[in-house]
């Protein structure tokens, strides 16, 4: 499947595992992505992004956790943050919501992971579309994103 998502990590020469599954949801895309892939919710990571002004930043989460704005406001440099709307993140990105990836963005953003990620051998995030989901190491997510990790969610 190609997207740009993938499109971006083929160009930057990372290998990743891609997997496909049915989506019929209008919302909560994630816990779908878990349960249709027979994943742990804590293995599968929704893309959220936030605001301060005009600075922008993609957060990177496990599907069973909430983003905590303080955290993440404060890890990116920021006074403080509020979500995007879900035509805003649409246009910034160039995904539909439920199918935005961290990855082949229209527009560069500062990226946060949870630190949760961190202990996995490897996270699904979306590969740009809805029912398609990529997976790799979350050092190698890190790296090619050159993201910042850190405490940024709550238990729902």
């Amino acid at each position: 499947m190609m997207t740009p998502a993938t499109k971006f990590l083929d160009s930057n020469k990372i290998q990743y595992n891609m997997y496909k599954y049915e989506c019929d949801a209008k919302s909560d895309f994630g816990h779908l992505a878990a349960e249709k892939l027979g994943r742990n919710q804590n293995e599968v990571f929704k893309t959220l992004l936030i605001h301060h002004e005009k600075t922008y930043v993609t957060a990177v989460i496990p599907v069973n956790c909430n983003l905590n704005l303080k955290r993440a406001a404060k890890l990116a440099g920021l006074k403080n943050a509020e979500m995007v709307k879900p035509a805003d993140a649409e246009r910034l990105t160039g995904y539909v919501c439920g199918g935005i990836s961290p990855f082949g963005q229209k527009r560069r953003t500062i990226t946060l992971v949870s630190d949760r990620a961190l202990v996995l051998t490897e996270m699904l995030v979306s590969g740009g579309q809805r029912g398609f989901s990529v997976g790799l190491p979350p050092d190698v997510l890190v790296k090619v994103l050159d993201a910042k990790t850190g405490d940024i969610t709550d238990d729902q």
